[in-house]
């Protein structure tokens, strides 16, 4: 740890808050001018374009860095073109002779997380002009700063570069999976409804007053949470319940389907172990000796997702797809060996994901040891 000048933010770098740019004059259409919104801060780029008159004391330019003010104090880099910067974010640009972008980008994304976490509010925390007048940094010279910018980009260049290969598997998997999965009408392929070939239950919530169906549980309960913290293929659950909140019925069984039914819908997991799930999700289970493996399934519920969001169920606010409806679903069903060669194909595309998802975690972890060890500095 090195000793620097301590100063205030507001002397080292120049703050422009957004303007209440009039929303009737919102657009999607790319051909006016970028407005820059607190959803476009992470990303970087414009979702949303402005037709109205241009102020330029509100422009700014690619490379700026940027800070939502609202809920997540999220600190982001703009990377599109010349555009406006809509009220509830600011722009941060460092003063000639005292601070470098790339610097102020590297150290400021903990200290906005820091504020965040203990800024008093409700569900929606606002960052005020306040809280910026109070902040302070330290302060190394230009050339300390250009060094360890150049460090740091390394991995932030590292970074971006394994996120956009990420992006492209991606959507290369998906291709490959909907080309290979266009079965219908093909030679040896029969079409099955889901409810031929699968038995579908919903899950459940056992009372959560009777602390005998959740204390030192260990059969695994799955929530959409499960999905969104820990991918599609499950083999655990964040929850557990004990036997005494098992129904009559018994668990769902290893190599099941769960799809969410109500309110989110669609999302979907292989589940490789014995279960139960709460009441938002169905359960779909392979009936034996109906030619159908697990895995095979498992690629099929994209398809079954995708045609459960056109047809939830009307009329009131609670958005649902019921068990019934689920039954009719068409499924294409070709041979065991055929099933075998696709689930092999789009195997090898998750596994390639799943390898360059594990350099990113691991590149991201290097990133933030040296940010902290170069970005520590003690006061005089």
């Amino acid at each position: 740890m090195s000793m620097v000048e301590w100063k205030k933010l507001v002397s080292i770098a120049d703050v422009l808050y957004g303007y209440p740019f009039e929303s009737s004059l919102f657009s999607e259409d790319s051909k006016y001018i970028p407005l820059i919104r607190i959803r476009d801060v992470k990303p970087g780029k414009a979702s949303t374009y402005y037709s109205g008159e241009v102020i330029e004391d509100y422009l700014i330019k690619k490379g700026d860095i940027l800070v939502g003010m609202d809920g997540e104090f999220n600190l982001g880099k703009w990377d599109d073109r010349d555009g406006l910067l809509n009220q509830r974010v600011l722009k941060l640009k460092g003063k000639d002779g005292c601070s470098i972008n790339g610097y102020l980008f590297h150290y400021m994304g903990p200290v906005f997380k820091r504020i965040e976490q203990t800024t008093a509010g409700g569900s929606v925390k606002h960052l005020s002009a306040k809280i910026i007048k109070d902040i302070e940094i330290p302060l190394p010279s230009l050339s300390e700063q250009e060094r360890i910018v150049g460090i740091l980009d390394t991995f932030t260049s590292s970074i971006e570069n394994l996120k956009s290969q990420i992006s492209l598997r991606r959507k290369q998997y998906e291709h490959y999976r909907d080309k290979l999965l266009d079965l219908e009408g093909k030679e040896g392929v029969e079409m099955k409804t889901l409810g031929e070939v699968c038995t579908i239950k919903n899950g459940y919530t056992p009372s959560t007053k009777n602390p005998g169906f959740w204390e030192d549980g260990n059969i695994p309960w799955f929530t959409l949470e499960d999905i969104r913290k820990n991918g599609r293929i499950l083999t655990d659950a964040i929850k557990h319940i004990t036997p005494l909140g098992v129904k009559k019925a018994g668990l769902f069984p290893s190599n099941s389907i769960i799809i969410s039914t109500t309110a989110t819908i669609g999302e979907y997991a292989l589940i490789q172990t014995d279960f139960l799930c709460n009441q938002q999700i169905s359960c779909i289970s392979i009936k034996d000796d109906k030619g159908i493996s697990s895995k095979y399934l498992y690629y099929i519920a994209d398809h079954i997702g995708k045609w459960c969001k056109k047809n939830i169920n009307g009329g009131g606010s609670l958005l649902i797809v019921s068990s019934s409806k689920l039954q009719h679903i068409s499924i294409p069903l070709p041979s065991l060996e055929e099933q075998s060669r696709i689930v092999s194909i789009l195997d090898e595309f998750e596994a390639s994901i799943k390898n360059l998802e594990a350099q990113l975690e691991a590149r991201e972890k290097q990133y933030e040891y040296y940010r902290e060890k170069l970005l520590t500095f003690e006061r005089e």
